[in-house]
């Protein structure tokens, strides 16, 4: 990398130059904390970083995305933080020192960079805390680490009195980031990251700042709750309440799910519609995070085909699909037309294994017609797996034999780069279909204009879908990542008090 450092450098500072940062808060008589947040301006600088970080992110794995749960593993994966538009301020030390933080459902750990970063080049652009300026820092060292797909910030724990609106949370543990590898945090306004996940998945079993809030009784309520303006033309970017809610900022009553899993905000969904009608993928239930640091949606791979397809958006073109759906087609609708269990099917024609739960792959040595040896690929498995929902979907509208096996067949034009955004027609944007999340027995639809990302107008416009596909298997999964396009169009409470999620109308 050495000669296309310098270009690449300053492309990166090129970057920089779109986004800038505000934000203001407000502690009111009724025992809550109101914290304006700001958003950055989506442009083809920071959109196109951020595909070359995930382009060059490494060997990410969805089982990653999980380690923090095991006990002894202290790892908290990164998502595409460089998509993630809001975010606010905070100080740290006496006289307080200022940054700019992602308040992150998704993590539980405060981190901002330290004065003893020497050798990461995206901590020359960002504020970095200096321990010898401030007279209430108390001196930690415990080592700290946060592994993500291309490398990890590591540094090491210190004690200062950090400061979230009006708020002060006295003697609270932090991490000092002394490395950031990578271009993810470089071309990131913000700062840090606070997190506001549970303690289950802190680093260092670290008592994160939510909980020194309800614990020292800083706030009314144990909730907080978030407001994201989706109105571009609009400077204010939204609102985090710690302690309450803000009734000006949402229509009817919430919808209340409870948490399944403590660590990320976790809760059980129902199923998916796309333009009224289900998938059926989630009929019998899959898992959701409401998750404040990423702007996308995330959701499995076989779901987010039947998006992109029903949107017209660009896919990769899949020959293990189109190789599955022509030579096992019909054998697999005969089967479903019996009512075999959709998930059996793919093992019954001996291209994937069945545990009891789901299906897997088998990597069973084949002999081709030359006689070289070689495994049957778990690509064919999955695409199996996948057509084998798209075919039950299809003949639960009592489409015909001819209909469902094109249309599983077209699919596979569609299936998803993982972890990149599908670019769609902007001149199609107002014909596409709703798309609707089942949440606590009730409807939450996402309009085109609450999932698509348009930069730019006229022919110059360039326009994204904010569905990505990642797939985490069985138990774990399948498995939502509702982040800003869903928190966006729906204000969301975080109740600690009750272990609750929930959801109304944003206004």
């Amino acid at each position: 990398m050495g000669t296309r450092f310098p270009s690449l450098l300053v492309f990166l500072l090129s970057c920089l130059i779109f986004v800038s940062a505000a934000s203001s808060s407000e502690q009111e008589g009724d025992g809550t904390l109101r914290i304006g947040l700001k958003k950055r301006k989506l442009d083809r600088a920071n959109r196109l970083a951020s595909q070359l970080f995930m382009k060059n992110r490494g060997s990410w794995s969805p089982k990653d995305y999980f380690r923090l749960n095991d006990a002894n593993d202290d790892t908290v994966p990164l998502k595409n933080y460089l998509d993630a538009q809001y975010y606010g301020e905070l100080t740290i030390g006496t006289p307080p020192q200022k940054f700019t933080a992602i308040f992150d459902t998704g993590s539980s750990n405060l981190w901002i960079p330290s004065s003893n970063c020497h050798f990461s080049v995206a901590c020359y652009f960002h504020s970095k805390y200096k321990a010898s300026e401030s007279s209430t820092y108390k001196k930690n060292g415990k080592p700290a680490s946060i592994r993500y797909g291309t490398g990890a910030i590591s540094g090491y724990f210190s004690n200062d009195d950090v400061k979230v609106g009006g708020l002060v949370i006295k003697e609270q543990e932090f991490i000092e980031a002394t490395s950031e590898p990578g271009i993810t945090f470089l071309v990131a306004k913000f700062d840090g990251i606070l997190g506001l996940g549970f303690r289950e998945i802190a680093v260092g079993n670290s008592t994160p700042v939510w909980y020194n809030m309800v614990e020292r009784g800083l706030v009314k309520e144990p909730i907080f709750s978030f407001w994201l303006n989706r109105n571009p033309q609009d400077p204010e970017g939204g609102q985090i309440v710690f302690g309450g809610v803000d009734p000006k900022h949402f229509k009817g009553e919430h919808t209340y799910v409870p948490v399944t899993h403590k660590g990320y905000w976790q809760f059980d969904m129902g199923d998916l519609n796309i333009a009224g009608k289900p998938t059926g993928y989630c009929a019998k239930g899959c898992s959701a995070i409401a998750d404040s640091g990423t702007s996308l949606l995330t959701g499995p791979s076989t779901v987010i085909t039947m998006i992109n397809h029903a949107i017209g958006a660009v896919g990769v073109a899949s020959q293990e699909c189109k190789t599955v759906i022509g030579q096992y087609g019909q054998t697999m609708l005969d089967s479903l037309v019996s009512q075999v269990d959709p998930r059996k099917v793919c093992s019954q024609i001996g291209l994937c294994g069945f545990d009891g739960t789901h299906s897997v792959s088998m990597g069973i040595k084949s002999v081709v017609e030359d006689g070289v040896s070689g495994l049957l690929n778990e690509a064919m498995c999955s695409a199996c797996e996948m057509a084998s929902v798209w075919m039950q979907s299809e003949l639960s509208q009592n489409q015909t034999q001819e209909r469902i096996l094109a249309y599983a067949s077209e699919l596979c034009d569609h299936i998803p780069n993982p972890n990149q955004q599908s670019a769609v027609d902007c001149e199609k944007v107002s014909s596409m279909p709703i798309v609707t999340f089942n949440i606590g027995g009730k409807p939450f639809d996402l309009s085109p204009q609450d999932y698509i990302f348009k930069i730019g107008e006229g022919v110059q416009a360039q326009c994204t879908s904010g569905f990505t596909a990642m797939d985490i298997p069985p138990p774990r999964g399948p498995l939502w990542i509702l982040g800003d396009i869903f928190m966006g169009p729906y204000h969301t409470v975080f109740d600690y008090g009750k272990t609750r999620v929930g959801f109304a109308k944003a206004a």
